[in-house]
């Protein structure tokens, strides 16, 4: 036999790895976790104070406590109410439902948007025959979280306005027992 007659060994061919798709993978990988991360440390710096409960709460350890108080005698007091909003007029309405109101009392609003702080309303109530009203216009485009009481604070009842909605029952947060 001749050595010209042998056939070709098959050699394979050297490959750049940036060729390989596995290793642009691996990068991938890796740099969408990096970008992730630094993403998630910027969100949560930038983000403040995030309490969900907007009173002043106390902190011990792991454990949150507010002071509910005004929940209590809200409900030792059997109050309830109805908060409307009249779009049309510019005016938001309290009417009491049941319990012992004091029908001279001013009362606050707190309008709290579920998501951004900065777009909380504060509302001053006036007395009137039937309840309580301010003159003042309402974005209806997204839901409140509402929280009734007196200037002083001694009580306060709270409920949720959904979108769209232009009334809703306002209650203690603690239930009878």
């Amino acid at each position: 036999m001749d050595t010209n007659d042998t056939p070709p060994q098959d050699t394979p061919e050297r490959s750049s790895p940036w060729r390989q798709p596995v290793i642009w993978l691996v990068i991938a990988l890796v740099a969408a976790s990096v970008i992730g991360g630094i993403t998630m440390i910027v969100i949560a710096s930038n983000a403040g104070n995030d309490d969900a409960v907007a009173d002043p709460v106390q902190r011990t350890a792991q454990v949150q406590t507010a002071d509910l108080g005004p929940d209590a005698a809200a409900r030792e007091r059997n109050l309830s109410a109805i908060v409307r909003v009249d779009a049309e007029l510019e005016l938001v309405e309290v009417l009491p439902v049941e319990g012992d109101f004091d029908p001279a009392a001013l009362l606050q609003l707190h309008l709290r948007h579920p998501v951004e702080a900065a777009e909380d309303v504060t509302l001053q109530l006036q007395p009137t025959e039937l309840g309580w009203r301010t003159g003042t216009e309402v974005a209806g485009d997204h839901d409140w979280n509402v929280e009734l009481g007196p200037v002083n604070g001694s009580w306060r009842l709270q409920g949720r306005l959904p979108a769209g909605q232009q009334a809703a029952h306002l209650q203690p947060a603690l239930s009878a027992q």
